[in-house]
């Protein structure tokens, strides 16, 4: 199956239970939609595993009644290749370090953040993905939260899935590419 109809489905089906009233999904009276859209060039960090011209197309929806569903598809990357993917504090810079760490619902006291605790797809937006033969690829995160006053400003690419184990839950290798998005 191709990507887009997957990310396609996966937000309809989001804002369908949004406005059907259908499980715990469904909006509340006075309840908030918010909808998150990027579509961009990436601001590539390590051309050798993002090349030039690869692009990622962020997706979400936000509610208080549901949460937030965040989706990306990538094309141009280097075929079937796993990357990391989480949203992040701040927006693409110069370099990957300056769009900050990711973004945590639930801040760990512990900078770098590797605690299982706080570093899990609960608490964070993972969006792990593998491209396919031709180096498109798709990921979707489901989380219980919305943003309040803190909000993430960019989704970045890295170098492998995202670790899980005590000591380095949430790491995923270097900062390959990008997208700033307005969550």
């Amino acid at each position: 199956m191709r990507p887009v109809p997957v990310l396609a489905l996966v937000l309809s089906a989001a804002a369908l239970a949004l406005t059907s009233g259908a499980g715990p999904a469904a909006a509340t009276p006075g309840s908030r939609v918010h909808v998150i859209t990027a579509k961009s060039g990436l601001t590539i960090y390590k051309p050798d595993l993002v090349p030039a011209g690869s692009r990622a197309h962020v997706f979400g929806l936000t509610s208080k009644a549901f949460g937030t569903s965040t989706a990306v598809l990538v094309t141009g990357l280097l075929p079937n290749r796993e990357y990391g993917a989480h949203a992040h504090t701040k927006p693409c810079g110069a370099t990957g370090d300056l769009a900050g760490p990711h973004y945590q619902n639930v801040e760990d006291p512990v900078k770098p953040s590797v605690d299982p605790a706080y570093a899990n797809p609960r608490n964070e937006i993972w969006l792990d993905l593998t491209t396919d033969a031709t180096g498109r690829g798709a990921a979707v995160s489901k989380v219980d939260w919305t943003f309040a006053d803190r909000r993430a400003n960019s989704i970045v690419i890295h170098e492998t899935h995202t670790h899980t184990d005590p000591g380095h839950a949430g790491t995923a290798g270097a900062r390959l590419a990008c997208v700033t998005v307005g969550f």
